[in-house]
């Protein structure tokens, strides 16, 4: 499967996609963790030793001079807009165990309505690579909108996972995303909660989602917390969380099965 995972910032959705990409690893899929945040903690989400010795691809000047023929730190001009990037993930991706590799995207510059840049560019295809090209389970840590997914990308997508946590901010990103993944064509659009107190929160996000997919719930968890503090993966977390986990992973297997991926 392809996922992306997406939120307002600060909910979870890194800590989410670190966890879907341990779970699936650990059943002995091959799996590409992708961090499209500009805010790249993916890494440090994971484990991932000298995580911030990383550097994202964006901010590779030679490299997205010479795939877009482009000349460093310039705008305007002329450059090749359909690089090659079909060689990247195996020569730029961080391996973390046996099934595990990470490549961190880094942010695209925006200025006005966006950026028509040799790093743009660069992103773009390949993302539409990683999606539409590689035979591997692939899932994307995304920023809070779906910049880094197009038209032509999108329909091969197979889940749009938004984190929420109780809050109407949360909620209300969560609404906007919903929109623009269905403006592209997201057909496959999940949620999960994040942050639960109580039953009081799964009511109130409930009644606020109703009628969508909601995948599961996450309960506040301090074990979760103190991992990201520390910068590593949250490998020990309550019982009542690990269950949680669980069962939003295989409720996704479930629809993914029921929608035919």
């Amino acid at each position: 499967m392809k996922i992306a995972v997406t939120g307002k910032g600060g909910v979870g959705k890194t800590t989410l996609s670190a966890f879907l990409v341990r779970w699936f690893a650990e059943r002995g899929r091959s799996v590409l963790a992708i961090d499209a945040d500009p805010d790249a903690n993916m890494a440090h989400a994971l484990g991932i030793k000298n995580a911030s010795e990383i550097t994202p691809v964006s901010q590779m000047r030679e490299l997205v001079a010479e795939r877009t023929e482009s000349v460093p730190g310039t705008y305007g001009g002329f450059f090749k807009l359909n690089p090659k990037v079909d060689d990247l993930p195996e020569k730029l991706s961080v391996r973390q165990g046996e099934n595990i590799r990470l490549m961190v995207m880094g942010g695209i510059k925006k200025g006005g309505t966006g950026c028509v840049c040799p790093e743009s560019i660069l992103l773009k295809n390949l993302v539409q690579h990683l999606i539409l090209r590689r035979d591997e389970m692939v899932i994307m840590d995304m920023e809070a909108g779906i910049e880094h997914l197009g038209r032509g990308t999108s329909k091969s997508v197979d889940w749009l996972i938004t984190v929420v946590e109780p809050g109407q901010r949360s909620v209300e990103t969560a609404s906007r995303i919903r929109q623009l993944g269905r403006d592209i064509g997201l057909t496959r659009i999940g949620l999960v909660g994040n942050k639960i107190r109580n039953e009081r929160d799964r009511s109130f996000l409930r009644k606020v989602l109703s009628g969508q997919l909601i995948l599961g719930f996450i309960p506040y968890d301090d074990l979760i917390i103190e991992a990201d503090l520390q910068g590593e993966f949250a490998e020990k977390v309550s019982d009542q969380t690990r269950a949680a986990l669980d069962r939003i992973v295989k409720n996704l297997v479930e629809a993914a099965k029921a929608a035919g991926r």
